[in-house]
C-alpha cells in the first residue's frame, strides 16, 4: 500500500458522503430529516445498545465508568431530540411580508466531525443527529481510543437506517487506523468542520481552510460564598465532579470558598465524599510525573485514583474525590489547570470580591470562555461574576457538569460541546446545536422605502452635543 492509499480511501468516503447528501437534499422533506435523526437517537438510546456502547467505551478507552456513560448517552440524546423536535430545518422556514424576505433552510453539505475519546459514542451521536436533522451527510473522525465505540455506534445507526430505507452513506467514519493525515484531509475536503477534543485538534480545525466550529478548553471554577446552602453546594459539586470520573470539560476543577464559611463547607464536603488532602507538593508530583498528567489517575474510579496518588489509608473510607488546598495560579501551579480526574483545587479567600478576582485569574490561565459556577443565595452576585470574568456561561446553584451542556431543569441547549467565544479562541460562544449545521438562502423582494430623516437619527445627539 502506497502512502497515498489512505488519502485515496478517505477521498472515496467523502465522495460517497457528498453524493448521498445531494440525494438526501434533492429528495428531502422535514419528515425525512426528522425520521433520520430519530433513527440515530434510537440507535444509541435503546437500553441494550446503550449499555453495550458504554461498556465498549470504558473497556477500549480506559476512561470514565459504564453506569454514568449509560446515563450520558441517554440524557444527552433525549435532550437534544427534545430541543429540535419542532424546529423547521427544511424548505421555507420564514416568510416576512414586512421585510419582503423569504428564508429557506439549506444544508451545509458534508460535515467532518472530530470527536474525543472521553465521549466516543455520545458526541458522535450528537453530531450525527444534528447533521441529519439539517439535511447534511457526516463523516466522523474518532480519536484512536474511540474507534471501536464509534464504529459500533455506526453499525447500530446503519441497522436503523435499513429499517427506514435511509442511505447508509449519509453517516460514515474514517476507517481504522486513524491518523492525523486522514483527519487533516477530511477537514480540508468537507464543507463544515465540527471539532471537539484536544486543543491541537481545535487549532488544526480552525486553520484548515474549511469553515469550522470548534470548542475551547474547560477548567471550571466554582465559587461558594457566605450565603450559599453549603450542604446543597457540596452535594452538587460531588455529583458533578465524580460523574463519569470527571471526563467532562464541564467538571469542576477548582472551588473558591469565602473565608466566613470555609470550615463549614469543608465539613459539608467531607460528608458528601470529598476528602481534603493538604500535601500539595506530593499530589502534584504524583499527578504530573515527568510534567504530564498521570494516566493512572485520569478519568479513573475513586479507588484507582486513591492508589495512584499514594493516598491509601490517608483518606477516609468512602472518599469519592479529593480537594487539595492551594493558592497559586499559572503554569508554575498545575493544580490551577484542568486535571481530568477526581482531584479538585481548593482556594480560601477573604470575601466575594477576592473570589471573583481569583476566578478571573484562573480562567485567564486556562479555560477562558467556557464556564464558571456560583453557589450563592445573593441574586445580584451572578451578574457581578458574569461581568467580571471572561466566560460564556455562569451556572448558578447547579451541578455544573449536568447544567452546562443542557439540563431538563434549565434552558441551555443539550450539547457535549461548548463554544468559548473570542475568550477561548472560538467562533461561537454557544452550546453546539442544530443551528451550527444549517445555513439559509434568502429571497429578497422590494418593499416601500424605510429611509429615515437625519433628525430621526441624530435629533437626540444634536440636542446633547450640538451640530
Amino acid at each position: 500500500m502506497t502512502t497515498l492509499a489512505p488519502i485515496v480511501e478517505l477521498d472515496a468516503i467523502v465522495a460517497r458522503a457528498r453524493a448521498a447528501q445531494v440525494r438526501y437534499e434533492r429528495d428531502g422533506s422535514q419528515a425525512r430529516y426528522d425520521r433520520a435523526a430519530q433513527a440515530v437517537g434510537w440507535a444509541i438510546m435503546q437500553p441494550e445498545r446503550n449499555r453495550e456502547l458504554a461498556e465498549l467505551a470504558v473497556r477500549t478507552t480506559g476512561l470514565g465508568n459504564v453506569a454514568d456513560k449509560v446515563i450520558k448517552n441517554h440524557r444527552k440524546t433525549l435532550g437534544l431530540l427534545r430541543d429540535m423536535q419542532d424546529v423547521a430545518t427544511f424548505g421555507v422556514v420564514d416568510d416576512d411580508a414586512e421585510t419582503g424576505i423569504t428564508k429557506i433552510a439549506r444544508p451545509m453539505g458534508v460535515i467532518g466531525a472530530i470527536v474525543p475519546s472521553t465521549n466516543p459514542a455520545a458526541t458522535p451521536a450528537n453530531n450525527v443527529i444534528n447533521a441529519l436533522k439539517c439535511g447534511n451527510a457526516i463523516v466522523v473522525a474518532p480519536s484512536p481510543k474511540g474507534v471501536a465505540a464509534c464504529a459500533r455506534l455506526l453499525e447500530f445507526v446503519h441497522a436503523q437506517f435499513a429499517k427506514i430505507g435511509e442511505d447508509p452513506d449519509l453517516v460514515q467514519m474514517i476507517p481504522a487506523p486513524g491518523s492525523k493525515e486522514k483527519t487533516q484531509r477530511l477537514m480540508e475536503t468537507c464543507d463544515k468542520v465540527i471539532a471537539t477534543g484536544s486543543q491541537n485538534n481545535v487549532h488544526r480545525a480552525q486553520t484548515c481552510g474549511t469553515p469550522a466550529v470548534a470548542v475551547g478548553a474547560g477548567n471550571v471554577t466554582v465559587i461558594v460564598d457566605e450565603t450559599a446552602d453549603l450542604a446543597a453546594a457540596a452535594e452538587k459539586i460531588r455529583a458533578s465532579k465524580t460523574f463519569d470520573n470527571a471526563t467532562s470539560c464541564s467538571s469542576e476543577n477548582a472551588v473558591v470558598v469565602v473565608e466566613e464559611v470555609y470550615d463549614a463547607f469543608v465539613a459539608a464536603m467531607a460528608r458528601a465524599g470529598g476528602a481534603v488532602v493538604e500535601d500539595e507538593a506530593e499530589i502534584v508530583a504524583r499527578l504530573w510525573p515527568g510534567g504530564k498528567l498521570n494516566p493512572a489517575v485520569i478519568a479513573q474510579d475513586a479507588r484507582a485514583m486513591i492508589v495512584a496518588l499514594g493516598l491509601e489509608g490517608k483518606v477516609p473510607e468512602g472518599t469519592e474525590y479529593i480537594a487539595v488546598p492551594t493558592s497559586g495560579v499559572g503554569s508554575a501551579h498545575p493544580l490551577s489547570g484542568e486535571k481530568l480526574s477526581r482531584v479538585l483545587a481548593l482556594y480560601r479567600v477573604p470575601d466575594f470580591e477576592v473570589a471573583v478576582a481569583q476566578t478571573r485569574a484562573i480562567q485567564l490561565h486556562q479555560g477562558a470562555g467556557h464556564s464558571v459556577g456560583l453557589h450563592s443565595n445573593d441574586e445580584a452576585r451572578a451578574l457581578q461574576l458574569a461581568l467580571a470574568v471572561p466566560t460564556a456561561r455562569v451556572i448558578v446553584n447547579q451541578a455544573h457538569t449536568f447544567a452546562t451542556g443542557g439540563a431538563f431543569t434549565n434552558g441551555m441547549p443539550f450539547s457535549l460541546s461548548m463554544g468559548c467565544g473570542a475568550w477561548g479562541g472560538n467562533a461561537t460562544d454557544e452550546n453546539l446545536h442544530w443551528r451550527h449545521f444549517l445555513q439559509y438562502t434568502r429571497i429578497v423582494r422590494e418593499i416601500p422605502a424605510r429611509e429615515p430623516s437625519l433628525d430621526e437619527i441624530f435629533g437626540k445627539y444634536w440636542d446633547d452635543a450640538g451640530r
